[in-house]
Order: C-alpha cells, then sequence, then structure tokens
C-alpha cells in the first residue's frame, strides 16, 4: 500500500521543482514580472533602463512616445500600439497592454506552434 504515498510525494516534488523553476527564471531591473508557465506580464517603469528576463529571454524597454512603445524581447525591436494584435518575436507573442506616464505593460506568450 505504499505506492499512493510515493506517487503523492513524487508529485508534490515535481511541482515544487516546477514552481521554482518558474520563479527563478525571472529577474528584472527597472520592472516587475507576473509569470505563469507559458506567458508573463511585464510592467516597466518609464524613464529608467527597465529590462527582465522571463520565459528564457530578455524583454527590454526601448523607448515609449504616445500610445507607440518600442520594446525587444529575444533579440528582436517591435514597435507595438495599444490594441493591436500580437506581434511575434523569436516564438513569442507580443501585445502592448497599456501605457501611462508612469508605466508601460507587455504581455509575452510562448507561440504555440513554436
Amino acid at each position: 500500500m505504499p505506492m499512493p504515498s510515493v506517487r503523492r510525494a513524487a508529485g508534490l516534488f515535481a511541482g515544487l521543482a516546477l514552481g521554482l523553476a518558474v520563479l527563478a527564471g525571472c529577474s528584472s531591473q527597472g520592472a516587475s514580472t507576473d509569470c505563469g508557465l507559458d506567458a508573463c506580464t511585464v510592467t516597466f517603469e518609464r524613464g529608467v533602463d527597465a529590462s527582465a528576463t522571463i520565459l528564457g529571454v530578455e524583454a527590454k524597454l526601448v523607448g515609449a512616445e504616445g500610445d507607440q512603445v518600442t520594446v525587444e524581447v529575444a533579440g528582436e525591436q517591435l514597435t507595438l500600439t495599444t490594441g493591436q494584435q500580437a506581434t511575434e518575436a523569436g516564438g513569442f507573442a507580443v501585445t502592448l497592454d497599456s501605457v501611462t506616464d508612469q508605466q508601460i505593460k507587455i504581455r509575452v506568450s510562448r507561440n504555440p506552434g513554436s
């Protein structure tokens, strides 16, 4: 009968390891991140050198003017506007969620076909 306990312990260990891997995979400077398994929301502070490492790639704020924002994701520069459909960069879909005087928020998610 010890089999269910072993499976439960193995499942718990796998879940903890995955959670630690997700947390360890994110770092930022001048930005905050909110990540799941296949997507992250990155909030950049305006007026600073802002970047974040998410999902194994770097996302960096290059510049912003009005509702148009330039970011670099996975080594590719993208110009985004609010409401625009996702733009592909290095196997990721990138969208601009919001722009304010203080912050810029983007969403980076893995493309299912990549």
